[in-house]
């Protein structure tokens, strides 16, 4: 019977699409990884993945490999998992992908106290801005705002229950190049954007007693989200224009005064996000007792 860990890495590279990208979630090197799929062909005498220069994808014995293992090593998982119910608390890893914007003002409050109250839990959190399969990326569970969950998902808030973007500039950018009254306003201006992984720039979005209005302005700055989201705060302070972001991000600068809010009538508020993970009846103990957390 081939060995679990074999079985378990052929899955990982699988759905990674490539060595590199699969150690950088299962934290095993690319090498042990390759050389665990080696092993695991060898045994089965059965070419399990097309290797070329640039990807990686499962022949067709490989993919009937994987449909089968994947329930399969769930249920494996969920069997250990189990010994849990018999520890004074629970233990583990707890993998999360997250976008950028929640690592930096949600999860700051969370974490701390809840790793406090479960120390024996060891938590990993993976950072994109792109949608993702939170099973395929090799996580737990994921948090992102309801327009992007899936519908077969189970859902809790997390974080504020409610958000808004603010658009706002320094006030000697507004004394000089005037204060925007319409969202329209706004295409005049020197904006500073943000642009996502994926290469699309979202557009700016504004709401006023059920008028919504979209509009792709223009200017001298567009960061990814992130740590990046600091300089573009940054160039705003300095005057080098309009800024668009969550509120929380630019609530410092807001109390300070070095930036005044613009379009307030126009200000948009959203839910807040979700923690969001698959509907099955296991939850491993370390998921299990951080939804139990976050609904406490």
């Amino acid at each position: 019977m081939a060995d679990l860990k074999d079985l378990s890495a052929f899955v990982t590279v699988a759905r990674a699409g490539g060595f590199r990208d699969a150690a950088r979630l299962s934290g095993v090197s690319a090498s042990s990884l390759s050389e665990a799929v080696r092993r695991l062909e060898a045994r089965l005498g059965v070419r399990l993945l097309n290797r070329t220069t640039r990807s990686i994808a499962p022949t067709e014995a490989g993919a009937r490999l994987i449909e089968r293992l994947t329930p399969a090593l769930g249920e494996v998982e969920a069997a250990l998992d189990v010994v849990n119910a018999f520890r004074d608390r629970p233990a583990g890893t707890l993998k999360l992908n997250v976008p950028a914007t929640v690592a930096r003002l949600v999860l700051p409050s969370i974490v701390a106290p809840f790793l406090k109250a479960y120390p024996d839990i060891r938590l990993e959190v993976m950072v994109e801005d792109v949608f993702v399969d939170v099973l395929a990326a090799g996580c737990d569970a994921g948090v992102r705002y309801d327009e992007r969950l899936e519908q077969d998902m189970i859902a809790v808030p997390i974080g504020p229950p409610v958000q808004r973007f603010v658009a706002a500039a320094s006030p000697g950018y507004l004394d000089q190049r005037g204060r925007p009254q319409h969202p329209r306003d706004l295409l005049a201006h020197a904006c500073l954007r943000g642009r996502f992984e994926s290469g699309a720039t979202p557009p700016w979005e504004f709401e006023r007693e059920g008028e919504v209005v979209r509009i792709d302005p223009q200017g001298p700055l567009v960061v990814q989200p992130g740590a990046a989201m600091d300089l573009v705060i940054g160039a705003a302070v300095a005057g080098l224009g309009i800024v668009y972001l969550f509120e929380e991000w630019l609530r410092p600068h807001l109390d300070s005064g070095a930036l005044e809010p613009v379009l307030t009538r126009w200000q948009q508020s959203f839910s807040g996000p979700f923690l969001y993970y698959p509907g099955r009846r296991h939850l491993p103990a370390p998921l299990r007792a951080f939804v139990d957390f976050i609904k406490a």
